[in-house]
């Protein structure tokens, strides 16, 4: 297990990213890539094919979605077998180049959720990333819904989609404040909302081998140790 220094919040998580293009050199469709194989990776030790061959792929139509894309198709050559609900997807160029490369490998994208979900064994949860903010709008309030009463395994990608990334989960009552998945996969550092991811036999990873130190250093969080040559880092869960 690992332990992280401080919290990135969603308004410093955005200028880390705009400054990892732009001084850092990195390009979106690099930082993308390197989150959906960290997701990947997260899923393949939280629940290998073996164990639960099929994902259900929730993509939403911004960045967040686009790691669940990736995630898929990294997914599909470790043996898995994914099927992608994707309901808003945007005519952008990277996005339609991610759609292209799932096609030829054959991976099947659905636009039936509520019957996907009943024959899947496990969620990967790429709705909302920490850009968002309410409400949760259609199709994604059903989707958010029937995750809150589904029994299936949920692996959410930086945050838990329709949690606010500062402040955590809903208030009571409100849509999103029942849904708590079992694996929550924190991207370059932890977010606020990370801390109120407990439970006994929940798991947390990050990802993010490629942040130097220096960079760590200026935005105040600390770098772990990644373990030989793995992708991410498991982080210890308040029980």
């Amino acid at each position: 297990m690992a332990s992280t220094r401080l919290f990135l919040s969603a308004k410093n998580a955005a200028a880390l990213d705009a400054e990892l293009m732009s001084s850092g050199g990195f390009s979106l469709d690099q930082l993308m890539e390197l989150a959906g194989l960290s997701c990947a990776h997260a899923v393949y030790k939280s629940y290998p094919p073996d164990q639960k061959n099929k994902v259900l792929v929730i993509a939403g139509p911004g960045n967040n979605g686009g790691d669940g894309l990736v995630a898929a198709r990294h997914l599909r050559l470790l043996g898995y077998n994914p099927v992608i609900y994707y309901p808003k997807r945007p005519n952008k160029d990277i996005y339609n180049r991610l759609f292209t490369q799932l096609q030829n490998l054959k991976v099947p994208f659905t636009e039936d959720f509520e019957s996907a979900l009943q024959s899947t064994d496990q969620v990967l949860d790429a709705i909302f990333g920490f850009s968002f903010h309410p409400p949760i709008r259609s199709p994604f309030d059903a989707v958010i819904s029937l995750l809150e009463k589904s029994t299936k395994p949920v692996i959410s990608i930086d945050i838990p989609s329709s949690w606010d990334v500062d402040s955590g989960p809903p208030e009571a009552g409100n849509l999103g404040s029942g849904f708590l998945p079992q694996v929550l996969i924190s991207l370059t550092a932890p977010k606020p909302a990370a801390k109120f991811f407990v439970g006994e036999g929940h798991r947390h990873f990050l990802g993010g081998r490629f942040i130097s130190a220096e960079i760590a250093e200026k935005w105040g969080f600390e770098l772990p140790a990644y373990p030989g040559t793995e992708q991410v880092v498991e982080l210890p869960v308040a029980k």
